[in-house]
């Protein structure tokens, strides 16, 4: 290990014990770095809803989980064969550690690669009982072990609780629109579900130069948001139809893109019909595994275009991470208007339950 003494570290963190209990903080038992990981102080960690589907069983049954994933901090130490990375470095953590050697990586897309790092030491309670971290992360801690790849050096100047965010949700959106959907100068964007997710789908359509913006949503607060952050247009679709709406405001076309950040069938099929003909839907939001969807096959065929899912916005964090911490310090990516709250790691079930109300677009823990 190379930053300092060999020791466990005891420090506190926040888990879901068991499926629908309310999250715990406790003493975990953080390993030394071993061979290929770094561990980590953190700074901040973001609250996103990944973290509560972990918490109420909607992504796998392996509890206790050490909950957060959106995190950046500081590397205390790391482990032997480690390079390009030391004690000292501001990092973002994330959750695709990428190998280099599946067949997506070699194929030069390594943002789609099938076999992604983690660390291979657990983390635990003190009892000895494994802990299962939120992607591969746990970052509600003071203190974590992760994959050297899953830390990307950034610059020190970003607030902690600005970067972190580009270790999730902001990510996925900004990518969404900027990698996956590819929006250009001139396009029309509608997006569909203006929670954190969304709204970074209409920062990243901003960013890329679209000419509309089109935020959908069911919550006036959270459009005001979209409209704060580059909507050029709100539909409240609890009031209209979302679809007639988005035609209306792009000449009876559709918009080039249509992001759909909620992952339900019934969003999803309003984004396929507000989609213009050779139009691009992109799936970012996450559906549940019981959900279906039915479309007449004629229309999928008909309609043409493209119909792609955004998996953490299709993003590289060694080369988005850093170019877009840059766009921030230059003042070009308003990324602190996403934090709504800045909360300590005792506060992170009160912060789950502001999400599902709807009161804030990120609580942020700050340590």
């Amino acid at each position: 290990m190379k930053g300092m003494d060999s020791m466990a570290h005891e420090v506190k963190g926040v888990i879901a014990r068991s499926k629908g209990a309310p999250v715990e903080l406790t003493t975990v038992v953080v390993p030394d770095p071993g061979l290929g990981e770094a561990l980590v102080r953190i700074q901040a960690c973001g609250v996103c809803h990944t973290d509560l589907h972990y918490r109420e069983g909607g992504i796998g049954e392996d509890f206790p989980y050490l909950l957060g994933h959106e995190a950046a901090g500081v590397v205390e130490a790391v482990g032997e064969g480690v390079s390009g990375l030391e004690a000292g470095d501001f990092v973002i953590l994330n959750w695709r550690a990428v190998c280099g050697q599946c067949r997506a990586c070699r194929r030069g897309r390594p943002w789609y690669c099938f076999s992604t790092h983690n660390a291979t030491q657990k983390m635990t309670l003190t009892d000895g009982t494994n802990l299962s971290p939120a992607l591969g992360i746990g970052a509600f801690a003071e203190k974590t072990l992760v994959a050297a790849g899953q830390c990307t050096k950034v610059s020190s100047q970003v607030k902690p609780e600005v970067a972190g965010l580009l270790g999730c949700g902001v990510m996925a959106g900004l990518g969404a629109a900027l990698n996956t959907g590819q929006v250009g100068r001139g396009d029309s964007v509608a997006v569909i579900g203006c929670g954190g997710v969304g709204c970074a789908a209409v920062l990243g359509a901003r960013l890329a130069g679209a000419s509309k913006i089109i935020a959908v949503d069911i919550d006036d607060r959270k459009l005001a948001w979209a409209r704060e952050l580059g909507a050029t247009d709100t539909v409240n679709s609890r009031e209209t139809d979302p679809v007639e709406q988005i035609r209306a405001l792009t000449g009876d076309n559709g918009a080039d893109v249509v992001i759909e950040a909620v992952g339900r069938p019934e969003t999803y099929t309003q984004a396929f019909y507000a989609r213009d003909l050779a139009g691009t839907v992109v799936l970012v939001g996450v559906p549940t595994p019981d959900m279906r969807l039915e479309l007449p096959l004629l229309d999928v065929f008909g309609r043409g275009g493209a119909l792609k899912s955004s998996w953490y916005g299709d993003c590289l964090p060694d080369r988005d991470f850093p170019m877009l911490t840059d766009l921030h310090l230059a003042g070009r990516l308003p990324l602190e208007k996403f934090v709504s709250e800045t909360i300590a790691l005792d506060a992170v079930e009160e912060a789950f339950a502001k999400m599902q109300r709807g009161e804030v677009l990120r609580s942020v823990v700050t340590l």
